[in-house]
């Protein structure tokens, strides 16, 4: 016997595909380097973000002197340009934005660079920049849940007349469909994607001009820097502005919901592809081999599902417990300790979401082992008692007599139609079929759930679209105060 060399370590032997690319990213990049992440940076550009449209709505407001505001904003300009260089090495010992104030003072001297707070503290301005923050994620987050839906919306279509036994308590119960299934799942997606949106509309409330806690004499106008931030509206308390987290534990509650259902799906697919059970085929690309047996085939990727979909879980009662040690006003434990949960916490529901896509459309049933499973588990048992109840027999008695016929059949080796003497088709397919009430897997459950994934699609796309243009917005505000 001849071998062929291994490739890369592609080729394992029963394996010769490589792992999703994806997916591989997902699992195992977690092993490389993060020196590539750059949250100073992100942090200062926020920062400047919310400076930028802060000195232009005060220029507006005739508040400082659109000359010096001029020459702060192309101060700021020079260091987005120049990705904060100057900045990165300078001495923090009292925070990243004080150093970065710090320079713009020494460079421009504390009558142009000494304006810039005017109005603001570094309370509403940490609000701020929190939801400037989230905003990356929460977007990830939602494209991630989008897609699942539409994947698992396609896959319910295309195995709509694929029956197989709805399990209860690990037991055969009644026959379904395997897209009747996935439909169930994408209902529970969809309600976890309005959810998101829902938590998400904490995003759009601007706290800039709440200062420290008990807003300002300057008049600003917070709807302005609303606006050129890409929210909706300002705060209408300065104390809840500042003191107030909870679009954190909103997302973090609606991520852990989502990451339940995610769990109990991977829990399900795990039982299905099992060799015992047999009802389920992953592709190659997503399982992963043996080091040592040679024969086996591992969906891994459904064990990396559940461990990371509780994240959100964790994140939302440490972020939760860290809260209820603080009062209702500007506090560390709130901002800072709090907040730190958020970013993986919605990380790894991210990648959970991700890796069930990839694992529901790169799985397929294996039909005659699930209509085999539904007649051996005798799935249209209860179809039959509600014959007789139709004919005038009452349920109690039905469900007796059924269940009577059941271990008659069963101790003869006979099908449910022979031993009760039936000429009655009790083919699984056809018992799914008759379902058509309550939901059932005959009746057609799909056109609701496509309006709500469209529904989501577009409020979502408006918020997306409200913050990119809102960008542009502001540059445009920034170039004509550089000119003036």
């Amino acid at each position: 016997m001849t071998t062929a060399p291994a490739r890369d370590g592609v080729d394992t032997g029963r394996l010769s595909s490589a792992l999703d690319p994806e997916a591989h990213a997902i699992v195992y990049d977690q092993y490389v380097s993060e020196d590539a992440a750059d949250p100073l940076g992100g942090e200062l550009r926020r920062i400047s973000q919310v400076d930028r449209a802060h000195l232009v709505m005060l220029t507006e407001r005739g508040v400082v002197d659109p000359a010096r505001a001029a020459a702060l904003l192309r101060a700021v300009e020079e260091l987005r340009a120049a990705d904060f260089g100057p900045v990165r090495g300078r001495p923090m010992p009292r925070g990243v934005y004080l150093a970065y104030e710090g320079w713009l003072i020494e460079r421009l001297g504390d009558e142009t660079g000494g304006i810039l707070h005017t109005g603001r503290s570094r309370n509403d301005l940490n609000a701020t920049t929190a939801r400037l923050r989230a905003r990356t994620p929460y977007l990830r987050l939602l494209d991630a849940v989008d897609r699942l839906a539409a994947v698992l919306l396609a896959q319910a279509d295309r195995y709509a007349d694929v029956t197989m036994p709805a399990y209860t308590h690990g037991q055969p119960a009644v026959p379904i469909t395997y897209g009747h299934y996935l439909a169930g799942v994408a209902g529970a997606v969809l309600r976890a994607y309005g959810h998101l949106l829902d938590a998400g509309r904490q995003l759009d409330v601007n706290p800039l001009g709440a200062g420290a806690i008990g807003g300002t004499s300057v008049p600003v106008d917070s709807e302005r820097t609303a606006r050129l931030l890409g929210f909706t509206g300002a705060a209408t308390n300065s104390v809840d502005a500042v003191a107030s987290r909870d679009f954190a534990l909103s997302l973090l509650a609606a991520s852990a919901t989502l990451g339940v259902s995610l769990a109990r799906v991977a829990r399900d697919l795990s039982v299905w592809t099992a060799e015992e059970a047999a009802l389920l085929q992953v592709a190659d690309t997503l399982v992963g081999s043996s080091s040592m047996m040679p024969q086996k085939r591992n969906p891994f990727l459904l064990e990396h599902i559940q461990g990371r979909s509780t994240a959100s879980l964790g994140a939302f009662m440490s972020a939760a417990s860290a809260m209820t040690t603080a009062g209702y006003t500007n506090a560390i434990a709130v901002g800072t300790e709090a907040m730190r949960h958020l970013w993986p916490g919605l990380s790894d529901t991210t990648d959970a979401v991700t890796l069930l896509r990839l694992v529901v459309a790169g799985t397929e049933p294996r039909p005659e082992r699930m209509t085999e499973r539904a007649r051996e588990g005798f799935t249209a048992a209860t179809y039959l008692a509600e014959r007789l109840v139709a004919d005038g027999m009452p349920f109690r008695a039905a469900h007796h007599k059924v269940g009577e016929t059941v271990l008659a059949a069963l101790g003869s080796g006979r099908s449910l139609e022979e031993t009760a003497g039936l000429d009655t088709d009790l083919a699984p397919d056809r018992v799914a079929a008759a379902c058509v009430h309550g939901g059932g897997p005959g009746s057609d459950g799909l056109p609701p759930l496509h309006r709500q994934l469209d529904a989501h699609r577009a409020e979502a796309a408006v918020r997306r679209d409200r913050w990119s243009d809102a960008e542009e917005l502001l540059a445009d505000a920034v170039r004509q105060a550089v000119r003036a």
